[in-house]
């Protein structure tokens, strides 16, 4: 059974036909048109369209990111895109032939490196998303745990610094203002336009005008080995161990996936938030720590687990793969409407 899974992020909307094993069997991505509600919808829509012209899908994931409900139906609150108690699923299903769900862009991530990927089997699994922004999600004992109206895993918007940056939230001092792609671009910008001595690299990164630096330019910097590249992902990594410290103290995971965008960087992140989970875990030296590990599928994550939260809601009862998202009431529909399109397939010539 195929399934079209949908990440939207802050950047970029990607889309894939996704089979059972978590394998991408089609792809393709559109930068986020802007910041307008329709026209991320638009995009969505021509996006399905395409796909399942060429794939004989059964149904469609959308990762949102915002805050979704729990009933996977409304988009909340967007810190980075337009969305304030947007209807989406509505929206999309009054265009889109096929079973459809929306979620979280960083739950259906945790899903997907949990059933297929760095997270498989573990009991607690935390996941963490760098991206324009930092998402989360938290998948306890096969369980996507979304919290009691659907908000939970919003790691990136705690207070890590009172009176610090302003955060896209409305908040100052969130987390993802010093641990994410973002704070990764503004701290290389700032370095650039001192025009010191040390900095020239970075200013030479963006042709002479530090506003065209971006977060992929100095990763790739920092694999070619410029210092002022590699300190700016160290400062990254450093804040990012010290966020999983606390996550750690209030949820003792067995292991932390850390994936998006900035994740590109290996072992230039993982090691500075490594030296700094251990050295600001609370109880180290006398508990086990968890283990800190890139996801699988990096940037793919989130379109993966989309889908795939999407197939297992059309095929199985709502608790008996710990997803529990789907009354039976909706999932009556999707057999009803998959029949539909089976005889519309037949019908083809």
């Amino acid at each position: 059974m195929l399934s079209i899974g949908i990440d939207i992020g802050g950047t970029k909307v990607a889309a894939g036909v996704v089979d059972e094993q978590g394998q991408i069997l089609d792809r393709r991505q559109l930068p986020t048109p802007s910041r307008s509600p329709q026209a991320v919808e638009e995009a969505i829509v021509g996006l399905v369209g395409e796909l399942s012209t060429r794939h004989r899908v059964e149904s469609v994931g959308i990762g949102a990111a915002g805050w979704v409900d729990n009933e996977q139906a409304v988009v909340r609150f967007s810190p980075h895109l337009a969305w304030r108690s947007e209807p989406l699923k509505a929206r999309l299903s009054e265009r889109i032939a096929l079973p459809l769900i929306v979620d979280n862009d960083a739950n259906a991530a945790a899903w997907a490196e949990y059933r297929f990927g760095a997270g498989r089997g573990s009991s607690v699994m935390v996941c963490i998303t760098l991206g324009t922004g930092i998402g989360g999600g938290l998948v306890i004992n096969r369980q996507l745990f979304r919290g009691t109206y659907g908000m939970a895993g919003e790691w990136g918007h705690m207070i890590t610094v009172p009176g610090g940056h302003w955060c896209e939230c409305g908040n100052r001092g969130c987390w993802e203002q010093y641990a994410s792609g973002n704070a990764l671009v503004r701290e290389a910008r700032a370095l650039a336009r001192t025009h010191s001595p040390a900095a020239y690299r970075l200013l030479e990164i963006g042709g002479g005008d530090p506003d065209r630096i971006t977060g992929p330019d100095v990763t790739a910097a920092a694999i070619a080995g410029e210092p002022n590249a590699i300190e700016l992902l160290a400062d990254v990594g450093s804040w990012l161990g010290r966020g999983i410290a606390n996550l750690a103290a209030a949820l003792d995971p067995e292991v932390v996936v850390i994936g998006g965008g900035v994740s590109a960087a290996g072992d230039l992140l993982l090691h500075p938030a490594q030296q700094a989970f251990s050295r600001t875990l609370t109880g180290r030296g006398f508990r086990e720590e968890a283990r800190l590990v890139l996801a699988h599928f990096r940037n793919d994550a989130g379109l993966i687990g989309a889908a795939d939260l999407a197939r297992h809601a059309m095929v199985e009862p709502p608790d008996s793969a710990g997803v529990g998202f789907w009354p039976r009431r909706r999932k009556r529909r999707a057999r009803v409407s998959r029949r539909r399109r089976e005889s519309l397939w037949a019908a083809r010539p």
